[in-house]
């Protein structure tokens, strides 16, 4: 290593990557579910790489997260403070991140075909909904 160190390098890779890959989160799922892995490839793909754990409560995860009951689906994770419910696109997710709006999370409810972690050759139109901790909502993207 001729003018960089060890610790240099690992600088310049650090500030080459977005802000978001940085953001440490986590993935809660049911244990017997197999499409939050699907999700989380597609996250890693986006740039994230989110710890996952296993929870057989996940009613109690999503009540202390105050996703409201109609936008639930299978899984949810935690990202720079947001929380991202089902299967959000993760571009979506950077966005969020980069931009802060004034919203807990967002979710795409139930687990609509073609999604991210979804993937089949059939694709149901679906919509993203930004939600705050007052249970206020809105349409964030349509996919």
């Amino acid at each position: 290593m001729s003018y960089l160190t060890r610790g240099g390098l690992a600088l310049l890779a650090a500030l080459a990557l977005p802000a978001w890959a940085a953001t440490p989160g986590t993935l809660y799922k049911d244990p017997n579910c197999g499409c939050c892995g699907a999700w989380n490839e597609h996250m890693k793909k986006g740039g994230f790489a989110l710890e996952t754990r296993a929870d057989a409560n996940m009613s109690a995860l999503k009540d202390r997260y105050r996703v409201p009951a109609d936008l639930r689906s299978c899984h949810t994770a935690v990202v720079g403070g947001y929380v991202f419910e089902g299967h959000v696109p993760s571009d979506l997710v950077a966005r969020v991140l980069k931009e802060k709006p004034r919203i807990a999370g967002l979710a795409v409810p139930g687990m609509p075909p073609g999604s991210p972690g979804m993937e089949s050759p059939t694709h149901q139109p679906y919509k993203v909904i930004a939600f705050d901790r007052d249970g206020r909502r809105q349409v964030y993207a349509s996919r």
